[in-house]
């Protein structure tokens, strides 16, 4: 092992429970062991998971939330004894690989229950509201503080919990955590003065308008917690450890408007100098570890950092609270390994906290002390796999029923979460496959195809593989996507795959296969306005084969229209983007951390956002554009982007012994591309 990596790998202690080195695997939604959006049970997926990340040199596991009151169907947690008895046998086969296991347990989401539209019209309405609350009580899944807005929903607003149900959850929170102390888990952790979520939005000024015991004063607003931690000691000891997932800064200038990177701003939820209070009376209460990043729902990239966000973003933040505290300090937060290892051989933090890497690649500590750092599949924060919670204008989270309850699987890995679903089996005969298209779809089929036996060429057109993911990884703050296609390259290369570059196909029949995958990807859409032969194609201007001025309008507000936007203004140049639809990136499967970094960029930089605009002409020096209100105004511009969308681009039909994945099938992202491929794959 690398020796700048050493102190990673040094024994520390949460009270009494030594952990055997200093990589925290944070929790995630979606990863808990007493399920997720289901009746609670002992999750076998969820255990699969964790057992295969401890036999894999992790120190601590924290799985994802538990709320102590079921979700669907309302039974509290401990009522479930069953369900303890199967964690203890658990906890055995955990204990065995040294590693050490919390149970995060939550008090509930408040205004940051991330309500879908269904949910909307189930909420407003008192009659179907009746009708549910056996099965889903939604007024109690977003009760808050006082009454507040959603954070998902304009039209719905969260009404204020009760003193019996706070009490209620006190109590609840004692006995879950005694029946975990029975069942050998080695500590919990509180969920959480983080994040904006319940508890946390007791503690915040602009979220707590109560005038009760729970409300006003600096002590009353973090009462909540405090009797949480009280009732757990009283009820499993002193020496059973509690861990707390705190957020040192808000980072919030209003609702639903965060604060970005180094910008000086008015904090309207948590500042430092609270915070420097706060971390200190909350040890005193009785919590032994801080498990600490950033941010609100409000400000939700700072918790759940997409690629636009610096990596160690919270470490700075993180590494100054620890000087107000003697309990350990965990930072998270797109941490890079060598600098967490610095942190801590610095006395600044005690533990590195990482979470999506480990959904990409569950093996990736094994490899650091091996290492075998070019075989880490890296995780690049797109979020569409673990955590894709969409929220545009007018529409509250945009997501599937079934994404709802699957969160935490991973675009890049699908055998993460879906164990079940995929998996690498033995063909029962060997075949000929021919892979046409060297972009991320079609390596991932041929790699799946070479994994199950089946001999596999694959023909690209170009000199190089990657595809359009070449040109998507082209921007300055897509590091980890160009790492994801250096990955790839190396990892193809394992197999025995014959690989023809600069061969491009243009009849199938004259192939010597049994089967054929077309990987053949998506072309751009051609708008029909005057002077379109004047615009640049984003992949042009992406793969830098068109140069553009200062001032630059970028026809399309989606994600690669916004990206490029934020590229170019990152360059120095002034972006303006004209976008059809009432809001940026208003599509399914993007998440909100990602899409409210850049709105709230655009916003903060006073980059111009024409919507419901649409483009008429494109001009030398400009573009003619039409508002909702019909009227036509022209944009200066020294350049014209097209981002307007694509179509898919088969090189032929699907048929018996011909299959279409990814874009040349149905234009989507990474995770339809990858989950595509391997739907074909593992049937052939």
């Amino acid at each position: 092992m690398d020796s700048k990596y050493e102190a990673l790998f040094t024994p520390w202690k949460i009270g009494n429970v030594e952990i055997k080195n200093r990589i925290v695997l944070c929790p995630m939604g979606g990863t808990s062991l007493f399920g997720w959006m289901e009746p609670n049970h002992f999750d076998e997926e969820a255990a699969k998971f964790f057992l295969e990340r401890a036999k894999n040199n992790v120190g601590l596991i924290i799985p994802g939330i538990a709320p102590i009151k079921d979700s669907i169907g309302g039974r509290w947690l401990y009522k479930n004894k069953k369900m303890f008895k199967q964690l203890k046998e658990f906890m055995d086969e955990i204990h065995k690989t040294g590693a050490k296991l919390f149970v995060q347990l939550t008090a509930g989401m408040g205004r940051s229950w991330a309500i879908t539209d269904p949910l909307v019209m189930l909420h407003n309405s008192p009659i179907l509201r009746t009708i549910a609350k056996p099965i889903l009580d939604v007024t109690y899944q977003s009760a808050s503080p006082s009454e507040l807005p959603s954070r998902w929903s304009d039209k719905v607003t969260c009404r204020e919990i009760t003193l019996k149900e706070i009490n209620e959850i006190i109590d609840a929170f004692a006995k879950t955590a005694a029946l975990c102390k029975e069942a050998g888990v080695d500590g919990v952790e509180v969920h959480a003065v983080h994040e904006g979520y319940l508890l946390d939005q007791f503690t915040l000024r602009y979220t707590n308008r109560r005038t009760d015991k729970y409300g006003g004063s600096f002590e009353n607003r973090y009462r909540f917690p405090v009797e949480i931690v009280k009732a757990i000691k009283g009820a499993c000891g002193d020496d059973f450890p509690v861990s707390l997932r705190y957020s040192v800064e808000s980072k919030v200038k209003d609702f639903c408007y965060g604060a970005l990177p180094g910008e000086e701003y008015s904090e309207i939820g948590r500042d430092m100098e609270e915070s420097e209070r706060a971390a200190k009376y909350l040890q005193d209460a009785g919590y032994d570890m801080l498990n600490a990043d950033n941010g609100t729902y409000d400000s939700w990239y700072w918790a759940h950092p997409p690629m636009y966000m610096p990596l160690n973003c919270n470490l700075e933040d993180v590494a100054h609270i620890k000087k107000f505290v003697d309990i350990p300090v965990v930072c998270a937060g797109r941490m890079d390994p060598a600098v967490g290892a610095q942190a801590v051989a610095d006395g600044r933090i005690d533990g590195v906290g990482v979470a999506r890497q480990f959904l990409s690649d569950g093996q990736w500590i094994t490899k650091l002390i091996e290492e075998r750092l070019e075989d880490i599949r890296p995780c690049i924060c797109c979020h569409t796999g673990c955590f894709n919670m969409t929220h545009y204008k007018g529409v509250a989270n945009d997501q599937s029923i079934h994404d709802a309850g699957h969160i935490s699987r991973c675009a890049l890995n699908p055998e993460t979460m879906q164990s079940k679903k995929y998996k690498i089996e033995k063909a029962k005969k060997s075949k000929k496959v021919a892979v046409i298209g060297g972009g991320i779809g079609g390596m991932e089929a041929a790699i799946v195809c070479a994994k199950r036996g089946h001999s596999v060429t694959l023909y690209e057109k170009d000199s190089q593989l990657g595809g359009v993911f070449i040109a998507a990884a082209a921007p300055s703050f897509k590091e980890k996507d160009r790492d994801l296609i250096a990955w790839y390259n190396r990892e193809i290369k394992k197999y025995p795959i014959e690989i023809k570059l600069g061969t491009k196909i243009d009849d199938i029949s004259a192939l010597d296969a049994d089967e054929i995958i077309v990987a053949t990807g998506s072309v751009a859409n051609k708008i029909p306005v005057k002077g379109i032969e004047k615009g640049i194609e984003a992949v042009d201007f992406l793969l830098g084969e068109k140069e553009v001025g200062e001032n630059v309008a970028i026809i399309g507000g989606g994600l690669t229209g916004c990206e490029i936007a934020y590229e170019l203004y990152l360059q120095g140049k002034k972006p303006t983007i004209v976008e059809m639809k009432n809001d940026l990136i208003a599509v399914t499967g993007i998440c909100l951390a990602n899409t409210s970094f850049l709105r709230d960029f655009f916003k903060t930089n006073n980059v111009p956002v024409y919507l419901e605009t649409s483009l008429t002409e494109i001009h030398d020096d400009g573009v003619t554009v039409t508002g909702k209100d019909k009227k036509s105004f022209k944009i200066d511009a020294d350049s014209v982007i097209l981002s307007t969308g694509y179509k898919p681009n088969p090189l032929a039909k699907k048929s018996r012994h011909v299959h279409v994945v990814g874009d040349a099938s149905k234009v989507g992202n990474l995770r339809t591309v990858i989950w595509q491929a391997w739907d074909v794959a593992m049937k052939l």
